[in-house]
C-alpha cells in the first residue's frame, strides 16, 4: 500500500533506515524551491541526472550500473514524469542480468524502497504502476505493480514557477485522465470515486491555478492529479490517450495539449453512438458515465460538458493542431492508433471512424 504525504518536511520519514540513496531528477532540480531542503536531507545522495526528457534505455543502464556500483538501496525520484519513470525503471532493472535486453526479461519485484515527488501537476506517475521509455527510436511502455512508488510526496509550492502553458497542458492531462479512467470499461467501484474527485477538483480550481497563480488552488489541482494517477492505475487509459500520442509527435504538442485536444472529439462521438457500446455493463451504463462526469463538470447534459471543455480550452488558448499537408497526415494518424488501448474504450471505432475523427482533431491550414 502506497504511503502519500504532504509537504517535502516528510521526506526525512521517507527515507528512513535507508542506507545509501540515489537521487534522480531532471534538468528543473537547480531551480527548484525545495532543492536546499532535499539537499539537506540527501546530502551524501548518488545524483543521476543524465537522461532525456524522453528517456532512452541505454540511459537507464547508466543508472542502473550507478545505482549498483554504489550499493544502494533507496531511490528518490524529484521531477516530472521523465524522472519518475526513469527511477521507475532502475529499480525495476537494477537486479536483472546485464547479458540481457532488461526489456526482455521477466519483471519482479527488487524490494528496492522508491520515494517520488513531483514537481509538475499532471500523469499522476508518482502514483502509477507505468513507465515510458525509448529503445532504438519506438516507444517502450513499461507495466508493473512494484514500480508505483512506496512513497508519493506532493509539495504543491514547486508547482508555482512553472511555466504557464505547462501548466496548462499537465493540468489537461490530470482532467483527462480522470475522465477516462471514469469511462473504461475497466472502472471499478473502487476507482469511480477517484477519478469523480479528480475531475471536481479540477473543475473548482482550475481558474486560480492558472490565472492567479493562486497557492491553495495548485495545491488542490497537485492533489487531483494524483488521484487521476491513482485512477488510471486501476482502469489504464482510452482512445483519448491513443490518439494523442502521434498527434504529439508529428506536430511537436505536449501530452497533455495533445490529449485534450482529441478528447471532446471523441467524447462527442461516443455521446451519439451509444449503440456501439462495447462495455459489457452495457448502453444504459454508458449513458448514465457519461452523465455522471457531465455532472461533475458542473453541466446539467452531456451535449453541455463537452461545450464546456471546448471552452476551457479556448479560454487558456488550447487550439487544435494546424494540417500542412492533410491526406499525408490523415493517413499517418489514422494508422497510428493502438488497437490495445482501444480495448480499454467503451465505445467501438473502426478505421472510418478514427479516420473521422482525425479530420475534426487537426485542422487545415
Amino acid at each position: 500500500m502506497q504511503t502519500i504525504y504532504n509537504g517535502i518536511s516528510n521526506l526525512g520519514k521517507a527515507i528512513a533506515g535507508s542506507q545509501k540513496v540515489m537521487l534522480v531528477c531532471d534538468a528543473s532540480y537547480p531551480f527548484l524551491s525545495i532543492k536546499p531542503q532535499v539537499d539537506d536531507i540527501l546530502h551524501d545522495a548518488i545524483v543521476f541526472n543524465d537522461f532525456a526528457s524522453n528517456p532512452l534505455y541505454e540511459q537507464v543502464c547508466k543508472g542502473v550500473e550507478l545505482f549498483n556500483a554504489n550499493q544502494c538501496d533507496t531511490i528518490v525520484a524529484v521531477g516530472g514524469g521523465s524522472a519518475i519513470d526513469v527511477a521507475k525503471c532502475i529499480k525495476l532493472y537494477c537486479k536483472m542480468s546485464t547479458d540481457q535486453l532488461f526489456l526482455d526479461q521477466p519483471y519482479e519485484d527488487t524490494g528496492v524502497r522508491l520515494v517520488a515527488i513531483p514537481t509538475t501537476a499532471g500523469t499522476g506517475s508518482e502514483s502509477t504502476r507505468y513507465a515510458v521509455i525509448y529503445y532504438e527510436g519506438k516507444k517502450q511502455s513499461v507495466t508493473h505493480t512494484s514500480i508505483i512508488p512506496d512513497v508519493a510526496i506532493l509539495e504543491p509550492s514547486v508547482l508555482k514557477t512553472l511555466p504557464l502553458y505547462q501548466k496548462k497542458c499537465t493540468m489537461l492531462d490530470a482532467l483527462c485522465q480522470g475522465i477516462e479512467s471514469w469511462w473504461s470499461v475497466n472502472s471499478t467501484d473502487e476507482s469511480k470515486p477517484i477519478s469523480k474527485k479528480a475531475v471536481e477538483l479540477i473543475m473548482a480550481n482550475w481558474r486560480a491555478y492558472i490565472f492567479d497563480n493562486d497557492e491553495k488552488a495548485a495545491a488542490q489541482i497537485m492533489a487531483a492529479a494524483n488521484l487521476a494517477g491513482q485512477a488510471i492505475c486501476i482502469t489504464q487509459t482510452t482512445a483519448a490517450h491513443a490518439f494523442s500520442y502521434k498527434v504529439t509527435s508529428l506536430y511537436g504538442l505536449p501530452h497533455g495539449h495533445a490529449v485534450a485536444v482529441c478528447l471532446h472529439h471523441i467524447w462527442e462521438y461516443m455521446n451519439a453512438h451509444p449503440e456501439k457500446c462495447i462495455d459489457d455493463r452495457g448502453e444504459e451504463y454508458l449513458k448514465g458515465t457519461f452523465l455522471d462526469i457531465a455532472h461533475a463538470l458542473g453541466c446539467d447534459t452531456v451535449s453541455e460538458a463537452i461545450s464546456l471543455f471546448r471552452s476551457m480550452l479556448d479560454e487558456m488558448g488550447i487550439s487544435q493542431p494546424t494540417s500542412r499537408e492533410r491526406e499525408k497526415e490523415l493517413e499517418i494518424l489514422s494508422s497510428s492508433v493502438n488497437p490495445i488501448r482501444l480495448k480499454n474504450n467503451p465505445v467501438e471505432l473502426d478505421g472510418k471512424s478514427i479516420r473521422n475523427l482525425y479530420v475534426k482533431i487537426s485542422a487545415n491550414h
